[in-house]
């Protein structure tokens, strides 16, 4: 599904640089010193592209997320697993059911056992991976991280949905709409070590930096860990500890749909402003009831598939995850490597009560 990206004027400006930098800045072009056998990758290696090599046939993806019961993390992968199938290769979901530092460390562990021609992984913690993920590496065993990024030494690529600058930076600007640029704000995160979530909160302090958010207050960087019902908590939390707080942000699909929630069935509905990042069919409801006036995501199906692509040109030898190779993404069109190993998806989209119906996902 192709996401009709709506330019609001608002985020015309930071668009122009969604295919420049992304956060979670990797170190890109890293091939493994074979004679080392270490598993430490080495930016520049020995390894060559051929570009013109086929894609293998029967090969082995494993896709392992954050969570194995996060809605949107299931979207992705399901994408990516279908996306497999299409270049004739087998992939698979497996995963944790909780999102500590070090939940994903026995599953790479397996995987690394069972041979797969690559593992395409969203850090819970971008050091607590490392580890096994060198392990893999050093058996050449691609590694692809995608919505959440490793410590760069440790993966070959890392296929980000959007520019982190641009989504932290909208973000704010989202919500100082909303608030008239003035009032204390919280921010609700997922995990305290997720490396996608502090590196939008970083651009997103900064953003608050300038003149035009002089009067706007970040008072709490709160975190829901990715789970529902902690997420509603917090948010309970934060509005009682903060009654003069107007707006909140919830860079994760988790935290904005709990809060979202707490939010419709509270005192504060139409007095706080919420925003962040989830998918439609999960805010469809409140958006229609006045909970949520705006949001934004780009579109996750097309994250897991363009990431499928790109493991699977790393295993057949078309890329090395050099700055400049590039590589076709199928229905996606040819894709550049950016630097520091990094891949874009693209701009995210904003939603609201006139455009929401038009996605269903």
């Amino acid at each position: 599904m192709t996401i009709r990206l709506r330019a609001p004027r608002r985020l015309a400006a930071v668009a122009t640089a969604s295919v420049l930098a992304l956060s979670l800045a990797a170190c890109g072009g890293t091939t493994k010193e074979s004679s080392s056998g270490s598993g430490e990758a080495k930016a520049g290696g020995n390894a060559t592209a051929d570009p013109n090599a086929p894609l293998k046939k029967g090969l082995k993806l494993a896709f392992l997320p954050k969570q194995v019961n996060n809605p949107y993390e299931t979207i992705v992968d399901k994408a990516g697993i279908e996306a497999a199938k299409e270049f004739g290769g087998e992939a698979k979901e497996v995963g944790p059911s909780d999102a500590s530092a070090s939940s994903q460390v026995s599953y790479i562990n397996t995987l690394v056992q069972q041979r797969h021609d690559a593992i395409l992984i969203a850090a819970n913690d971008e050091n607590a991976v490392c580890g096994p993920l060198k392990q893999a590496r050093s058996k050449n065993i691609k590694i692809v991280a995608y919505d959440s990024d490793t410590n760069p030494e440790c993966r070959d690529l890392f296929i980000n949905q959007a520019s982190s600058e641009e989504i932290g930076r909208s973000e704010v600007k989202l919500l100082a709409e909303q608030i008239g640029h003035e009032g204390e704000i919280a921010i609700l995160s997922a995990t305290a070590n997720a490396t996608n979530q502090n590196t939008w909160i970083k651009f997103m302090q900064d953003e608050l930096k300038k003149p035009e958010y002089a009067k706007m207050k970040l008072v709490k960087v709160a975190y829901g860990d990715d789970d529902d019902q902690k997420s509603f908590q917090q948010t309970q939390g934060l509005l009682q500890a903060y009654p003069n707080l107007k707006g909140i942000i919830s860079p994760t699909t988790v935290g904005i749909a709990a809060a979202a929630r707490y939010i419709s069935g509270s005192k504060y509905k139409g007095k706080v402003a919420l925003t962040g990042l989830g998918t439609p069919d999960q805010m469809r409801k409140f958006v229609k009831d006045g909970t949520v006036k705006e949001f934004e995501l780009w579109d996750p199906k097309n994250l897991g598939y363009l990431a499928a692509y790109a493991a699977a040109a790393l295993s057949s030898g078309q890329i090395t995850g050099a700055e400049g190779e590039k590589f076709k993404a199928g229905k996606l069109g040819e894709r550049t490597i950016g630097a520091n190993g990094e891949v874009i998806l693209g701009p995210p989209t904003v939603f609201d009560a006139e455009n929401i119906d038009e996605y269903h996902f």
